[in-house]
């Protein structure tokens, strides 16, 4: 998909939501935690209610891998699905891979030939040869790890190297790269105010936004410093959406959830003169 796709896509939903499936069997309904498939049927109902809502869908990779043989499967069925019938929604395999060259090759052709994501999230600490070989693949896109959420993301990215923060030299070092038109950041909803100094390093490019609703982010402060002239943002929230509800109505409350986020946002696309 091209960065022109997702951006019609943003126009035409009013919305740049991205809905994160972390599917985990021990938040299921009791009706369907033993019931045959359920990691797939779970997933198939969230995507039916609320893919009107959203751009993207970020699957947590170890939410499927835990489950062993079951999961790998699911994940497939996952992917046909949403190739099949919603085709113009961005596909975001969070894996969060990357090692030596020939390792990379192995895990670019994985995710972007068999499973056919859009994109996949990589981690950047091995350099230049463990991320390119992903971005040789023409219109999928690579999202590299920046500045993240977590606690212990100050134990490195907010280390100094020379003038910047270790974080700035990931994102200055990787414009450098092939392909490197084809990369996306993540940055964490509760950094919002680091945006601005990011936003100055990649005007242009995508971000990829964790961490409004259960961690705590400000969809609003995202925004006002995160937005550029064509959105480019991709601000995504999985808890709060897929376990709105542990009840047996928990994929309309999820389409609700995502419903209620999508009308924020746009809100702020037209307050920002996007749409």
């Amino acid at each position: 998909m091209t960065t022109k796709n997702l951006f019609n896509q943003i126009k035409a939903k009013q919305s740049f939501l991205c809905v994160g499936l972390d599917v985990d069997q021990d938040y299921f309904p009791v009706k369907i935690k033993d019931s045959p498939d359920n990691i797939f049927n779970f997933s198939k109902s969230i995507i039916d209610t609320t893919a009107k809502y959203c751009v993207g869908y970020k699957i947590n990779i170890a939410f499927f891998e835990a489950y062993g043989i079951e999961g790998w499967n699911s994940l497939e069925k996952v992917m046909d699905y949403l190739n099949n019938y919603y085709p113009e929604i961005f596909t975001i395999a969070d894996a969060k891979r990357a090692d030596i060259g020939n390792t990379s090759k192995r895990y670019a052709k994985a995710y972007f030939d068999h499973f056919d994501f859009d994109s996949i999230t990589v981690a950047p600490y091995m350099g230049a040869d463990s991320v390119e070989p992903f971005l040789t693949y023409k219109d999928k896109h690579t999202i590299l790890l920046a500045l993240t959420s977590n606690k212990g993301a100050a134990d490195f990215q907010l280390l100094h190297s020379g003038n910047d923060m270790l974080y700035e030299r990931v994102i200055k070092t990787s414009l450098a790269w092939q392909n490197s038109n084809q990369l996306m950041f993540v940055v964490g909803a509760t950094k919002a105010e680091a945006l601005i100094t990011i936003r100055k390093l990649i005007p242009e490019h995508f971000l990829l936004i964790p961490g409004i609703g259960a961690q705590g982010g400000s969809l609003e402060e995202v925004a006002k410093n995160g937005l550029n002239h064509q959105c480019g943002l991709l601000v995504n929230s999985s808890r709060a959406i897929i376990y709105a509800s542990k009840e047996m109505d928990y994929a309309e409350k999820a389409g609700l959830a995502a419903k209620k986020i999508q009308e924020k946002m746009k809100e702020l696309l037209i307050q920002n003169h996007i749409i």
